[in-house]
């Protein structure tokens, strides 16, 4: 495991949420304090505020490449459409991952929305949940 993902996962384990783990491990390299990534990245948390939207740890990749790569120009739409292909390429590694793929062989769907969102809802009681998370209970309160 890479350093980064080590400090990641450290930070997980502390009780920064996946965001903020995400982009803390990274914070350094994209000239972020500490304190202002964990800001920025705190909203982003249990698929975007507990709304089980899109995962929290791919938010934060979005949000590094953005740091690291984005555009300022508000009207070069070749640049933004490069920008866009970028993010689309991280999104498509990430599906490709190797425990991505595990995942699918065990016939879960898996996507960058976030697995917490599958919790306490009757239409998907019986699929298995993958996550590190121990923030389950706190997440899957009811929704449905």
């Amino acid at each position: 495991m890479s350093s980064r993902a080590d400090k990641a996962k450290e930070l997980f384990e502390n009780g920064y949420n996946c965001a903020q783990s995400t982009l803390g491990a990274f914070s350094d390299l994209i000239g972020l304090d500490f304190e202002s990534a964990m800001k920025l990245s705190s909203s982003f948390g249990g698929g975007m505020g507990k709304l089980r939207e899109v995962c929290g740890a791919v938010s934060a990749m979005f949000m590094i490449a953005g740091l690291k790569y984005g555009y300022t120009s508000n009207n070069d739409d070749e640049v933004k459409t490069e920008h866009y292909r970028l993010i689309q390429s991280l999104a498509d590694k990430f599906k490709q991952t190797p425990k991505y793929q595990e995942l699918m062989n065990t016939g879960v769907k898996l996507t960058s929305i976030c697995p917490l969102m599958y919790t306490n809802n009757p239409l998907t009681k019986a699929r298995r949940i993958y996550t590190s998370s121990n923030k389950l209970r706190t997440y899957s309160t009811a929704r449905y």
